[in-house]
């Protein structure tokens, strides 16, 4: 069986007013026998066009109207005579896709297989051999013959009828073979169309589209709710909810009617049913998503009724036999009209594992019967849609756990450290594929600084996200010892090669000083940082850029430059910058320039807002500028003036406890918080004793005054205080147990050159100052 490409046929002759509606249903009826085109000799593989481009060629619908002519939709009764064997040919019967066609293509109409099979060599294959005169023209008899005159859609027979223009009707046997070909050429169609879609909204309208008007007038679609996942068992009664309904609109009945007002918007619909009790669904208004057809949104499945036991036989069953008249009113309700014979088919949907849903297909009375073989069509498409969903439930799982583990290797909030401002964005590379290896954050280190990560892991995968993952743990772990940039890549750059051979990433580590207004800079082979000056000015800083995490072998270099008061810097990753538009450092100009531009509009005395600043960088991005992920990490350096810090060396000497009491009342004094005076005078005493009893060098005591009063402790051993309960006759143990109870938070932090305990003390009737 041979199908020819339609992507690349001539124009498509419409009628005036002709068109497709949102849902992709004909406006108004096209000549049949300007449907139905010659696949001439010699004709190129590029030759004509399509009018109006490929996307108005792409209605699976309006292909069978076309056919049906003045006749009314597809599948209906034509009237004999002139045009009645090419009705036949322009029926809605999906094509495979050309030879030449690419993927990036648009579809080929799939109601056109038949029209092209009409061409020299094609028609015979289906009908067997043809004699008889040949007309002159593109319109010849074997354009209506290629699929067979007096056949309707998809089986639905007719009696042999003559065509004008031909001398001899068809050799026997030779329409029923034809029948079966538009058969197995529809179901083939029909399931690739099916299988196209990836999520589970493309795979029920792909099931729609490709059976309405083609195989039936209407069809709704039920879904098991929820879903079932994999393995997963029910818990609770099974319920079905009508997912999704389509159905045939007649061109010309509707329209007329529309244009005399005797259908209007609120209609009733279940007054379209006729006095014999059929659904006429010529007087039904159109049916979209959502549905207007007089059917029940929910059914609960009743364990041992009619409706579980045809779910369970799995095989399609016609509406007249006796399991599907008691079945199909609990599914659609008992209100809902049926039209008769066998006019309606109901098809459980099986997965896998489980029937996940139910389709019903329903013909009009005007239309011919479902015959047996419709039974295995309605199985093979119930099939394939059910096995798609299942694919889309599966795919659907898949990204929501690779989303989530994205979300989880990112920090959910940033830290609000002291002397500094934090802003973030992600973006991944697309909406299909959200796992990357992009990553950023923000540490708080002893002494009110702050830590400034941002990285990027080779790859777009689960690999590159698990990568990641472990990278930021120890950054994180390497940045709690209080170690020194060039020493973090350092050993960032042994744990990547322990993971493997292949694992490389790039990564920029930063450390800020509030209180020196300094920041320390290291860099693993990646983009450099642009600071934005309060006056406006954007630079790109002069930073080492070193070699990937992963290499093995390489020195990292740290330098040290000035962060001033009011300044931005702005950490990101390569997807900001780099795309197929453009290289790396142009990009990198251009960030430069918006940022200036940015500042420029909100004036030179004051800084732009943090969020909108990041808002505005993203939108730097153009369409073809999402090529990879995009990590963002903006600090707005507000620092600490030195009145607001007061420091002290206090040697490991017995008074030194005393002489901190003085110190920090004096500092109190000075900032007119007396209030905090007996509080900060009992917790500086308990910590800088138990400083002092294992301290061998000078203890250092500071005191920070911002939006909150901060008091550090540092001393050279190693040992972590840790709190615990004193017993009765215990003399000592209750210092850390009062600063726990009095002090807002404490903690305390292993460095390189021993520790350093902290408390905070909330200032009395102070709000955040930032």
């Amino acid at each position: 069986m041979t199908e020819y490409p339609t992507s690349q046929e001539g124009p498509q002759p419409v009628a005036s007013g002709g068109g497709t509606d949102e849902a992709g249903h004909g406006k108004a009826p096209i000549a049949a026998a300007e449907a139905v085109r010659t696949h001439a000799p010699g004709t190129g593989a590029g030759s004509g066009t399509v009018p109006g481009g490929p996307d108005a060629a792409a209605s699976d619908a309006r292909a069978a109207r076309s056919a049906a002519g003045a006749g009314g939709a597809a599948g209906l009764p034509r009237p004999r005579g002139e045009g009645g064997a090419a009705a036949a040919a322009s029926a809605d019967l999906p094509a495979a896709a050309g030879p030449g066609e690419g993927r990036g293509s648009a579809r080929p109409r799939d109601g056109e297989a038949a029209r092209n099979a009409a061409g020299p060599g094609g028609a015979q294959e289906a009908a067997g051999p043809v004699r008889g005169p040949r007309g002159a023209g593109a319109g010849s008899p074997l354009d209506g013959e290629a699929v067979g005159a007096g056949m309707d859609l998809i089986g639905a027979a007719r009696g042999p009828q003559d065509v004008p223009g031909q001398g001899a009707a068809h050799p026997a046997g030779g329409e029923p073979a034809r029948r079966e070909g538009d058969r197995l050429r529809f179901v083939g169609a029909a399931t690739r169309r099916i299988a196209r879609g990836i999520d589970l909204d493309e795979i029920v309208l792909g099931l729609c589209r490709a059976t309405v008007p083609t195989f039936s007038d209407a069809i709704l679609v039920y879904l098991r709710d929820p879903l079932p996942v994999g393995d997963e068992r029910p818990v609770g009664p099974v319920a079905l909810r009508l997912r999704r309904t389509d159905r045939l609109r007649p061109i010309d009945d509707l329209t007329d009617a529309a244009l005399n007002g005797t259908i209007g918007a609120g209609m009733d619909v279940a007054g379209a049913a006729g006095a014999t009790g059929e659904l006429d669904f010529s007087q039904l208004p159109l049916v979209g998503p959502q549905g207007d057809l007089p059917a029940a949104e929910v059914c609960e499945i009743r364990p041992g009724g009619a409706l579980a036991e045809v779910l369970r036989g799995v095989r399609p069953v016609f509406g007249s036999s006796a399991a599907a008249k008691a079945a199909l009113p609990e599914l659609l309700g008992v209100d809902h009209p049926l039209p008769r014979g066998n006019r309606a088919v109901l098809a459980p949907l099986r997965g896998r594992r489980r029937v996940i849903g139910a389709a019903v297909f329903l013909r009009s009375p005007e239309r011919p019967a479902f015959e047996q073989n419709d039974l295995l069509v309605a199985a093979q498409l119930a099939t394939h849609t059910a096995l798609g969903i299942d694919k889309a439930v599966l795919y659907g799982r898949e990204a929501y756990i690779a989303d989530e583990l994205q979300r989880t290797m990112l920090p959910d909030s940033l830290p609000q450290p002291t002397g500094v401002r934090l802003a973030s964005r992600y973006l991944p590379a697309a909406e299909t594929a959200r796992v990357g290896g992009d990553w950023y954050d923000a540490i708080p280190l002893p002494g009110s600084r702050v830590a400034l990560v941002v990285g990027d892991v080779m790859g777009h995968s689960m690999t590159s996200a698990a990568i990641m993952g472990q990278l930021r743990t120890t950054a994180q772990t390497l940045a709690q010892l209080d170690l020194p940039p060039a020493e973090v890549l350092h050993h960032l750059d042994e744990q990547a090669q322990r993971l493997g051979s292949d694992r490389m990433a790039t990564c920029l580590y930063a450390v800020y000083d509030p209180v020196a207004h300094r920041i320390t800079i290291a860099n693993a082979g990646h983009p450099p940082p642009v600071l934005l000056h309060l006056g406006g000015r954007a630079e790109v800083l002069r930073v080492p850029p070193g070699a990937p995490i992963g290499v093995g072998g390489v020195d990292f270099e740290a330098v040290e430059l000035d962060a001033p008061a009011g300044a931005t810097l702005l950490l990101y990753t390569d997807g900001l910058v780099e795309s197929r538009l453009r290289d790396v450092w142009t990009g990198i100009e251009q960030l430069r320039e918006r940022l200036a531009n940015t500042a420029q509009l909100t004036g030179l005395d004051h800084p732009p807002p943090l969020e909108a600043l990041c808002d505005d960088v993203l939108d730097m991005l153009g369409p073809g500028d999402r090529d990879d992920d995009i990590a963002l990490l903006a600090a707005r350096f507000d620092g600490i003036a030195p009145s607001d810090v007061a420091y002290w060396f206090l040697d490991p000497e017995e008074t030194a406890p005393g002489r901190a009491r003085r110190f920090a009342r004096r500092a109190l004094t000075r900032w007119g918080l007396e209030e905090l005076q007996d509080s900060l005078e009992l917790l500086v005493s308990e910590v800088v004793t138990n400083a002092v009893r294992y301290a061998e060098r000078p203890v250092t005591l500071r005191l920070l005054r911002t939006d909150v009063l901060r008091c550090e402790v540092g001393d050279d051993s190693p040992q972590l205080p840790r709190q615990r309960r004193a017993r009765d006759t215990d003399e000592g143990g209750r210092g850390l147990f009062l600063v726990n109870r009095m002090a807002r938070r404490w903690g305390a932090t292993r460095l390189s050159s021993g520790k350093v305990v902290w408390f905070e003390l909330a200032l009395p009737g102070a709000h955040d100052r930032r």
